[in-house]
């Protein structure tokens, strides 16, 4: 059986005894109820993968033993920012979800004049934070220790004019070559994707000022959640850990 992994965002040792978050508890306690002898991973967004035992466990509370600490090598050598215009419904999610899988660091959620969400304030926040616990859960899953941050939403134009050392493409089909055209001395992107209209034509000339590099994936139109996932999975064929 697969050792669970759970995230505690708290400084972790060996040797050291803890009880476990809520969500971490109901996990262990509730949905596998695993008992006291038994092992699982803890990681905290450092790199290392923490064994460690329960010593109690309830519905409510566990209480784990951390045994040993062993870095993770699970990272991929390209740094990748994907900036997403948000998608409707559950789109967001699925596309948050996977790019963390395929070892994307870093996601701007971003507005665009065809952005097709409406959303401010309070609900904008605590769907960061959703959105943030995705990636979590998606760490879990995947086997990563480092946690992609899920950055405030921005505006498109200033998410562009961001400085930045790293190559910044964008996706346009009228672009003059692919991925595989790119020079393998790039280790940090920033990809962006629009949204499901695409971006409109004064957005792309503005790209083209802040100096982004349109790139081909294909003869085919992609929804904006195939094109980040066949992007940054190119991206890591290319560049990166994949393949």
């Amino acid at each position: 059986m697969r050792v669970p992994r759970i995230y505690q965002p708290s400084p972790l040792a060996t040797q050291q005894t803890l009880a476990l978050d809520d969500d971490g508890a109901a996990h262990i306690g509730r949905v596998l109820r695993m008992g006291e002898g038994e092992q699982i991973c803890l990681f905290n967004g450092d790199g290392n993968d923490y064994l460690a035992e329960i010593t109690s466990a309830g519905k409510k509370s566990v209480t784990v033993t951390l045994l040993s600490c062993q870095a993770n090598p699970s990272e991929s050598p390209l740094n990748l920012h994907l900036g997403q215009v948000i998608s409707r419904g559950d789109r967001m999610d699925f596309t948050i979800q996977k790019s963390v899988e395929l070892g994307v660091n870093t996601i701007t959620p971003l507005f665009s004049e065809r952005c097709g969400v409406k959303l401010n304030g309070e609900r904008l926040e605590k769907k960061i934070q959703q959105w943030q616990k995705i990636a979590i859960s998606a760490c879990e899953q995947c086997g990563r220790s480092v946690v992609p941050q899920i950055r405030p939403a921005m505006d498109l134009q200033d998410w562009c004019a961001e400085p930045s050392a790293a190559l910044k493409l964008n996706l346009h089909p009228r672009a003059a070559f692919g991925i595989n055209g790119l020079g393998q001395e790039h280790k940090r992107i920033r990809l962006l994707i629009g949204p499901e209209g695409g971006l409109s034509a004064n957005e792309i000339a503005m790209t083209e000022n802040y100096h982004f590099t349109d790139v081909l994936l294909g003869p085919r139109v992609l929804r904006t959640e195939t094109a980040s996932l066949t992007a940054i999975t190119a991206l890591q064929l290319h560049l990166g850990d994949l393949g």
